[in-house]
């Protein structure tokens, strides 16, 4: 007994449709679950956040945000703060160090 090609393709189909299927209802049942671990949770909009309002206030300014200086600044804390820097002492954030007259010497 062998299949013709329509036939067989007709199968595959039929094959992988039902498997999406159940991966489907499979997805939207776990939706619904929860993990009995984790207690009741505060949304994030509920709680004063003034880092993420300044953020979203330089956002918002768009290409003017590029020469407004506290929002330089605070982009130069939020880098620092990611890579783990600590601000060097006597400097304002989001200034560049001036030059080590020793480091031009090396040159």
């Amino acid at each position: 007994m062998t299949m013709d090609g329509k036939t067989l393709a007709r199968t595959v189909a039929a094959i992988l449709v039902a498997a999406a299927l159940a991966a489907a209802a499979l997805g939207i049942s776990r939706k619904g679950d929860k993990p009995a671990s984790e207690g009741p949770r505060m949304q994030a909009g509920s709680m004063p956040n003034p880092l993420r309002d300044r953020l979203r206030r330089c956002q918002t300014l768009g290409e003017a945000a590029l020469r407004d200086d506290g929002c330089a600044r605070l982009w130069a804390d939020q880098r620092d703060r990611f890579l783990g820097l600590e601000k060097p002492s006597g400097l304002p954030t989001g200034e560049p160090a001036s030059p080590d007259a020793s480091m031009l010497r090396g040159r």
